[in-house]
């Protein structure tokens, strides 16, 4: 007999892949990773066009933690969307994507890639705040 105060289990609900989706795309964490990922990358040698997405992204953290959630989402899926597109078009040899920066560089297009769909999730089925 179940406790009274106990979580049934046949009450849980399954959470399902666009909830978790939707769900990471409300995180504040994902950008300010992703930023932090950029940034690691471009600052060695200084390239400043890549490096303008690091503020960005954590500027959409910033929102996040303010209760913009949703337009968080979106303006995280747009400029992950954006800088995937920019690193897309250079070129890299093929014995360098194992070293470390190959590797940091894999992970930051990846984590651009989750961004963008789940900051569109986030976006298009999140409610918008109510401004004052």
């Amino acid at each position: 007999m179940p406790m009274p105060g106990a979580p049934d289990a046949t009450a849980k609900a399954e959470q399902g892949l666009m909830q978790y989706a939707y769900a990471y795309g409300a995180n504040p964490l994902p950008p300010t990773l992703t930023a932090t990922l950029i940034a690691a990358q471009h600052v060695r040698p200084l390239q400043p066009l890549p490096l303008l997405f690091s503020p960005i992204l954590l500027f959409s953290s910033y929102l996040n933690l303010n209760g913009y959630k949703s337009d968080s989402a979106g303006l995280t899926s747009a400029w992950s969307a954006a800088y995937l597109v920019l690193a897309r078009r250079r070129k890299q040899v093929f014995s360098s994507k194992f070293g470390a920066r190959g590797l940091v560089r894999g992970a930051t297009l990846g984590l651009c890639a989750v961004n963008m769909v789940a900051g569109g999730l986030g976006y298009a089925f999140g409610g918008k705040k109510e401004a004052v």
